[in-house]
C-alpha cells in the first residue's frame, strides 16, 4: 500500500469517516503507529518538549525538524506524513517556501503544518499555489505561548470565539487541506467543522471534529507526571519501561544475565594461539 494522500483524507470527511493522527519523532515509533493503522503522522515541533526536554517548542530548529521527519518517513508505509514548520521559519513567503521545500525534498514529508489564522493566509496561499500541501493550526498555537500568556484555552468569550472561527475559515479559504483545532470549547470546534469543507483535527477541542490528534508519548503514558485534561492514556509505558530496565539491571548485577544461551561459540579448534 502507498501512503494516504491529501485526496484520501478529504474523502474521509466527505464519507463521514473519522481521521486518526498521532505524533512520532523517530523510525521505531513511526513503524509502530503505522502498523497500528493511523491515518496521519505528525512530526510535531512538540519534540522540543517530548524529546529534547524543553519547556516549550520555541528552541526547535528547521534542521532538527528535517532530521526527525527523515527518520519518521523511513518507518511509514501507509500513514500520511506531516512535518511542522518550527518557530521563526515562515516569517514571510520566501522563507516559508524554502522551509517547506526542505521538509518535502530532504525528509519525504507529504505536507507541512504551520500555526496562525488570518495573518498566515497569504503564506498558505503561496505554498499551496507552489504545490505544497498545508495543514493549518488555529486556536492555541504553542509557538505563540508567550504572546498568549501561556498554554491557554482559546475561544471562551464570544469575541474570542469569533476570532478563532475567522482564523480557521481564512486558513481553509487560503487552500489548507486540513486544519488542527487546539484547545478550544467544543461548540467552537463544532462550528468550524460545520463551516469548512476540509477535515478538522482536534486536540483539546472536543468530539465533534473530523478527527483527533494526540502526542504519542501522552497516549502511551510515557510520563505519568503529565496528564493534560484533553488526553487519555491507553497504556502506562513509563512503569513498563522502568520495571523492564530495572529487571535487566538487577540480573546484570546478580550475574543472572547473560547466561550460556546468550553467548557465542567458536567453530573449529578452541585453543588460542600464543601471542609471544
Amino acid at each position: 500500500m502507498s501512503r494516504r494522500t491529501v485526496l484520501d483524507l478529504r474523502k474521509k470527511k466527505a464519507d463521514n469517516e473519522r481521521i486518526v493522527m498521532v505524533t512520532a519523532y523517530d523510525y521505531t515509533m513511526a513503524r509502530l503507529v503505522d502498523a497500528a493503522g493511523v491515518d496521519m503522522v505528525l512530526v510535531g515541533d512538540s519534540l522540543g518538549m517530548v524529546v529534547q526536554g524543553h519547556t516549550d517548542t520555541l528552541p526547535v530548529t528547521l534542521d532538527e525538524m528535517v532530521y526527525h521527519t527523515r527518520c519518521v518517513s523511513r518507518g511509514l508505509k501507509t500513514a500520511h506524513l506531516v512535518a511542522d514548520l518550527p518557530f521563526m521559519t515562515y516569517r514571510n513567503v520566501d522563507q516559508a517556501m524554502a522551509s517547506a521545500a526542505r521538509c518535502l525534498q530532504e525528509a519525504a514529508a507529504q505536507s507541512v503544518k504551520l500555526e496562525g489564522g488570518v495573518r498566515m493566509a497569504p503564506t498558505i496561499r503561496a505554498l499551496v499555489e507552489a504545490g505544497i500541501p498545508v495543514v493549518g493550526h488555529v486556536g492555541l498555537t504553542p509557538q505563540s505561548v508567550h504572546a498568549m500568556g501561556g498554554f491557554r484555552v482559546q475561544g471562551r468569550t464570544e469575541e474570542d470565539a469569533e476570532r478563532v472561527v475567522a482564523d480557521a475559515v481564512a486558513v481553509v479559504e487560503a487552500g489548507a487541506f486540513c486544519v488542527v483545532l487546539e484547545a478550544m470549547p467544543e461548540d467552537v470546534a463544532a462550528e468550524i467543522t460545520s463551516r469548512v469543507d476540509v477535515p478538522t483535527i482536534g486536540i483539546g477541542a472536543g468530539a465533534r471534529c473530523d478527527g483527533q490528534v494526540l502526542v504519542c508519548n501522552d497516549l502511551l503514558g510515557m510520563d505519568l507526571s503529565f496528564q493534560p485534561k484533553f488526553a487519555r492514556r491507553y497504556a502506562r509505558l513509563e512503569e513498563t519501561i522502568v520495571d523492564a530496565v530495572g529487571a535487566y539491571a538487577r540480573e546484570v548485577r546478580e550475574g543472572a544475565f547473560p547466561t550460556a544461551e546468550h553467548a557465542y561459540t567458536r567453530r573449529g579448534p578452541r585453543k588460542l594461539a600464543r601471542l609471544y
